[in-house]
């Protein structure tokens, strides 16, 4: 999950969508690479004092089971020292990344990073240890900022990678469809990226605002909301492309 701006619905579409995956009787792992460790949180988890990414520790000894069936988590850790070790991930750190997921990957069906809000070295070493990449980009006035960077820095990695890496889809975030700035950045987004751009969208629901909140994904929290219906719908749709 890639966006080099913050507040897009990045984290909260990792967490749903892995729940959402999970409930449908998929394998999942969600791994937490934003220093802010929103997405442990949010899963009633706790921060890690290291970060299981870097380091000799086998991945599956700090693996974390959530109330989600199926779901397991990846917790982010805040500790500067590992922030900065991934931040300035050289060749053998990068490396050192993907080794630790390939090392796991038999065991998930599907396993989902929630990257942090940048372009830099972080989310490079994560794009690097991906098959997909997954761009929530919020209806507003400025949707299309900044874009060009992430899609030359995926297109880089894309390249080195021999092609391991490709894009997963494009998911338009807090839909509101009364507003015609909406529709003006979804016929902008669909035109310019095509089908790759998912037929889901996720409204702006407070459902998917609280239930961080509350330690709960949306599912439990609210499981009769338009975030649940939309993240049930994306799940399909990711299972349909996949």
């Amino acid at each position: 999950m890639v966006n080099q701006k913050g507040g897009v619905g990045k984290t909260t579409t990792a967490i749903n969508l892995s729940a959402a995956l999970a409930i449908a009787g998929h394998r999942c792992l969600l791994v937490d690479m934003d220093p802010q460790c929103n997405a442990t949180t949010a899963l009633d988890c706790s921060p890690t004092n290291g970060h299981a990414l870097i380091g000799e520790t086998q991945l599956t000894e700090t693996i974390v089971e959530t109330s989600t069936p199926s779901l397991s988590i990846v917790p982010g850790s805040r500790t500067f020292h590992d922030v900065d070790k991934l931040a300035t991930a050289g060749d053998t750190e990068t490396a050192q990344v993907r080794r630790h997921l390939d090392s796991v990957i038999e065991q998930y069906d599907f396993i989902l990073i929630d990257c942090p809000p940048s372009v830099g070295a972080l989310t490079q070493a994560a794009l690097t240890a991906s098959t997909e990449v997954l761009m929530p980009i919020q209806c507003e006035y400025f949707a299309m900022e900044g874009l060009t960077q992430l899609i030359q820095t995926i297109k880089k990695v894309i390249v080195a990678t021999d092609g391991r890496l490709t894009f997963g889809g494009i998911l338009l975030t807090m839909y509101e469809p009364h507003l015609e700035l909406t529709h003006e950045v979804d016929e902008e987004v669909r035109d310019f990226f095509g089908d790759i751009v998912f037929d889901s969208v996720v409204p702006r629901d407070v459902s998917l605002c609280e239930s961080p909140s509350h330690g709960q994904t949306v599912f439990q929290y609210a499981p009769r909301s338009r975030g649940a219906f939309a993240y049930t719908q994306l799940c399909m749709e990711v299972l349909q492309r996949d």
